[in-house]
């Protein structure tokens, strides 16, 4: 992802908090099947607060602007929602550090180190029917397009379909962690709500991305 390191970070973290407030009745449903319902409203909720103060966040570099919107995330999001997502940004901002350019490379270190972020706060890993089962196999789907020479385009049209299908796989897991492991069998069949919530995300990021013609 070329050019000006802060839009490119702006335009993800922007459709971010959008589909987040744009779908908490949606994501409040999915969580309600086996969870507690509350996933709708905490994402909701944590990136109202970003929306809020967009104008005031630093933006003298990615890193900065990433590790600024995850405090604001954390701070309002309850439950395990906001530790697990503020850990996210502030470990993805920590990798992006002060570079003025972000190439395809330094997103996938972002990724990685968002997930191992996850990893460590929320004591879980892939196959535990969580949003590390779609934030994995979708960092591994953007590190294989750019190491192809893919741009970013394309990498994310990619990305928005691994994880899609990554999102629907988690139907026949049994949940490990948070609230939903409390049902044990009874949450195979339905998909992880916080698995969905990434899905649908992708999706939209790569959807903007392609509108506003921002294909390098």
């Amino acid at each position: 992802m070329s050019g000006n390191a802060v839009p490119g970070a702006e335009l993800v973290v922007r459709t971010m908090a959008e589909t987040a407030v744009r779908n908490e009745e949606y994501f409040g449903d999915l969580d309600a099947v086996v969870g507690d319902g509350d996933l709708g409203y905490s994402l909701a909720r944590g990136f109202e607060k970003v929306l809020e103060g967009w104008d005031g966040i630093d933006r003298s570099d990615a890193g900065t602007f990433l590790k600024r919107s995850g405090m604001l995330i954390a701070s309002r999001i309850g439950g395990t929602s906001g530790p697990l997502w503020g850990t996210a940004f502030l470990r993805a901002g920590a990798a992006a550090g002060s570079t003025a350019d972000l190439t395809g490379e330094q997103v996938v270190a972002m990724m990685r180190a968002a997930i191992e972020g996850i990893k460590a706060r929320g004591q879980s890993d892939v196959g535990d029917k969580t949003l590390l089962d779609v934030l994995v196999p979708m960092a591994d789907c953007l590190e294989r397009q750019f190491a192809a020479g893919a741009g970013a385009g394309q990498a994310l049209r990619a990305a928005a379909a691994v994880s899609r299908d990554a999102a629907e796989a988690t139907k026949q897991m049994v949940a490990k962690r948070g609230r939903a492991a409390y049902t044990g069998e009874r949450s195979r069949g339905s998909v992880d709500a916080g698995a969905v919530a990434v899905a649908v995300i992708v999706e939209r990021i790569s959807e903007g991305w392609q509108e506003r013609g921002a294909t390098s």
